[in-house]
């Protein structure tokens, strides 16, 4: 599949294994740092590329060392850049990532992630390509007032679309977000993503309460595995056992996982466990790429596990 990722370019810091969270006005110590490509939509752009697809990505950047690391990962991982623009009046944003083996949290710089805008993605750029892809809505402020048409406009041409929202940091979970979901074929928010945008505490009202009839929902729960609906029906499947070394990333390579199996028009149970899988073996590494699995890779663990 060719698919065309506007989005979010910046590096993670990485923190990791603290013995205490922080809190303000102590210090805590971690054992190890890394610095590493981040962003959810760059996350899922290398993990589509190491899944055998050709992506296209657009977005701004600083013209600085952040802007030239992330580029570089990017491209290293074989995602196509061209349409990336290096801005000099921008500064290149950055996620701090404190994150242990259970769980993470993060604070981000947003830097040049906001000026993206409709204007930076003309319709001929979706000329060649499949599938349109989106991540972070609530921090790409310039893409978001046109996100709607842009969903509608890609459909129009003859692409399916997909949608990971990421966390509102704002925490306004706005209605344009659902407004927008008519014309997105995949969802994909987490579980603390979609009780914030459906208004429900409950997973499976969650669902049903952003269910259209018309775009497949998929809620990722972490160690609780994942769930989907789809045409009233729910789909679910667990977790996979593994020693992890760090979640950053586990759900972008989710998203990338999933997206590759129903490309292939597997039946959404299958879906669910190739998602799993790629999410549970990106998380052997530090960082979201660094082990991102390949096709193979991820059908191999599928039938040990199956085995198992």
């Amino acid at each position: 599949m060719n698919v065309l990722i506007p989005g979010e370019l910046n590096p993670d810091l990485i923190l990791r294994d603290y013995q205490f969270f922080p809190q303000l006005g102590k210090e805590v110590l971690v054992r190890d740092l890394n610095l590493t490509l981040g962003a959810s939509s760059a996350i899922c752009a290398a993990g589509l590329a190491r899944l055998g697809h050709q992506v296209k990505f657009v977005a701004n950047v600083g013209a600085d060392v952040y802007g030239d690391f992330s580029l570089g990962v990017l491209r290293s991982a074989g995602v196509d850049t061209a349409l990336v623009k290096r801005r000099p009046d921008l500064k290149t944003g950055i996620t701090v990532s404190v994150t242990s083996a259970e769980d993470r949290a993060l604070i981000t710089y947003p830097g040049a992630i906001p000026s993206l805008v409709p204007g930076d993605l003309p319709l001929a750029d979706f000329a060649g390509c499949g599938h349109l892809h989106v991540s972070s809505f609530f921090l790409q402020d310039g893409l978001r007032a046109g996100q709607r048409e842009l969903f509608a406009a890609a459909r129009r041409a003859g692409l399916t679309t997909s949608l990971d929202p990421g966390y509102d940091p704002r925490e306004q979970w706005s209605r344009d977000l659902i407004e927008t979901l008519p014309h997105v074929d995949v969802f994909l928010p987490n579980e603390s993503e979609l009780r914030g945008i459906s208004g429900c505490p409950d997973v499976e009202r969650g669902l049903e309460a952003l269910d259209n009839g018309r775009t497949l929902l998929v809620a990722k729960l972490g160690a609780e595995g994942c769930m989907a609906r789809w045409q009233g029906r729910l789909t679910r499947t667990g977790a996979f056992p593994i020693e992890v070394v760090d979640t950053t990333g586990a759900g972008d390579s989710f998203t990338a996982g999933f997206l590759h199996a129903w490309w292939e028009h597997r039946e959404i149970q299958e879906c669910l466990r190739f998602g799993a899988a790629c999410g549970a073996l990106s998380t052997r590494g530090l960082g979201g790429t660094a082990t991102q699995p390949s096709a193979v890779e991820a059908d191999e663990f599928l039938e040990a596990h199956s085995a198992g």
